[in-house]
């Protein structure tokens, strides 16, 4: 964020901690940044599509900057016009086509970026020079073997640390075939690598996976000309040149959970969420809060370049505990530590399981997520995929740490807003990784931000 606005919200880039206190009411319309996901993949395969793609409301998170900053290492033409308070960014893209890719002359730099990282693996795998790939202290301790393995056994020349598990990752030439691999976890940014890898390789391409995740990789290679095909979680592609398309980002429903939880656990509350994309295999999060009672009300439902968009009101609501497992995780893993906060909140157990994944992200969410919630007085039980919230208890105001986990800061001042004597959040600029306006717009429509 890069300024501080009337309600008197500090810019989280340069800002250590930020307090929010409990407000009488709750009130406002917010427009969430653009998309991460699919920010990211209409950057990457727009850069080696044929063609100049225009891409507006990009992500203006740090994560979305890298996959450019990345892109231009390897000879990418791109404009970047940043975004504003509530717009998102706007990127002129030159693409190269689907080899026309040059080496870089720099080890290229994934920031705090795992989607970057684990994406741009497939771009890069195979290619006649040779690249490294790294990023921040986070990413070079998060497993990339999900994606090097599979790769490995396409026919790419690969080496990496702890024996192929770690970044850095050095790519270095092969000769990529099409390969049946079989996901033992849902994962889409294992699934989009390996597609993006068989755009180049010999024979089909097909991933099997245990259960559907999101699915905006093969929506949006479908929409750029390439012979993807889908069967329930399956999907298979093969060898295709790219035809650059112009993207409208729609907003990112991740960044919307907070303010829908937000308006559900607060007692006098009312907020309006626009252009939110409204992907079924993203909208898990609403699916379990209306399972809770959430008073969620979907108006102005629309469809932009083949992404269902649509704007979201969230009320005042009576919650009670629910199971969040099996097929359903997929599709909200990144929104687990907010539901956390409406979990705390309800009447009865709620139980969140299958969720290991939450072990390996920016930070353990599952442990960062139960330290402030134990601290803060919240019944809840740490287990190895996931934890059991037993809610109805007031939250206790306390001084928290986010870890540098912009999920986790985001969570925590959702608490901050029904706890007793409010919340201290501890590294708060980690919000800027996904949301670098959040502390503004917490302060809008709550006017509670200090």
């Amino acid at each position: 964020m890069s300024s501080t606005s009337s309600g008197g919200s500090p810019p989280a880039n340069t800002v250590k901690a930020v307090s929010v206190s409990s407000p009488a009411r709750l009130r406002g319309e917010i427009t969430p940044p653009g998309d991460k996901s699919i920010s990211h993949r209409a950057a990457i395969l727009n850069a080696v599509a044929n063609g100049v793609a225009r891409v507006t409301n990009y992500s203006t998170g740090a994560d979305c900057a890298s996959t450019v900053e990345v892109l231009r290492g390897l000879g990418v033409d791109i404009d970047h016009r940043p975004g504003s308070a509530n717009r998102g960014g706007e990127l002129t893209i030159c693409g190269v086509g689907m080899n026309g890719l040059t080496e870089p002359s720099d080890v290229l730099d994934a920031g705090n970026s795992g989607t970057t990282a684990r994406l741009m693996s497939g771009i890069l795998a195979g290619r006649d020079f040779q690249a490294i790939i790294t990023g921040d202290a986070s990413i070079r301790s998060r497993p990339m073997g999900r994606v090097i393995d599979p790769l490995v056994e396409m026919g790419a020349n690969i080496l990496a640390r702890d024996g192929g598990r770690l970044a850095p990752i050095v790519f270095n030439g092969g000769s990529l075939k099409g390969i049946e691999y079989r996901q033992a976890v849902a994962s889409a940014q294992v699934k989009s690598c390996l597609l993006f890898a068989g755009l180049r390789a010999e024979g089909e391409t097909i991933i099997r996976s245990p259960a559907i995740s999101r699915d905006h990789s093969e929506r949006m290679l479908a929409a750029m000309g390439a012979p993807v095909r889908t069967d329930g979680p399956d999907v298979s592609i093969t060898a295709s040149e790219l035809s650059a398309v112009d993207i409208e980002v729609p907003g990112d429903i991740s960044s919307a959970a907070f303010w829908l939880v937000a308006g559900v656990i607060h007692p006098d509350a009312e907020v309006a969420i626009r252009n939110v994309g409204l992907n079924p295999t993203r909208a898990g999060v609403l699916t379990v809060l209306r399972e809770m009672g959430a008073d969620i009300e979907t108006v102005n439902e629309r469809e932009v370049a083949g992404e269902p968009v649509g704007d979201l009101i969230a009320r005042s609501s009576a919650l009670h505990g629910v199971e969040i497992r099996g097929e359903i995780i997929p599709l909200l893993i990144d929104e687990i530590p907010v539901l956390a906060v409406a979990a705390a909140l309800a009447d009865g157990e709620t139980v969140i399981a299958d969720s290991e994944e939450l072990r390996v992200k920016e930070t353990d969410r599952i442990a960062a997520t139960v330290e402030w919630m134990k601290a803060a007085g919240v019944d809840v039980e740490d287990r190895p995929d996931g934890m059991v919230i037993r809610g109805g208890r007031a939250i206790r105001g306390v001084t928290a740490r986010s870890h540098d986990d912009h999920r986790i800061a985001m969570a925590i001042a959702v608490a901050g807003l029904v706890a007793e004597g409010g919340m201290r959040i501890e590294e708060a600029g980690a919000a800027d990784i996904s949301y670098p306006s959040f502390w503004r717009d917490l302060s809008t429509i709550s006017g509670a931000v200090a």
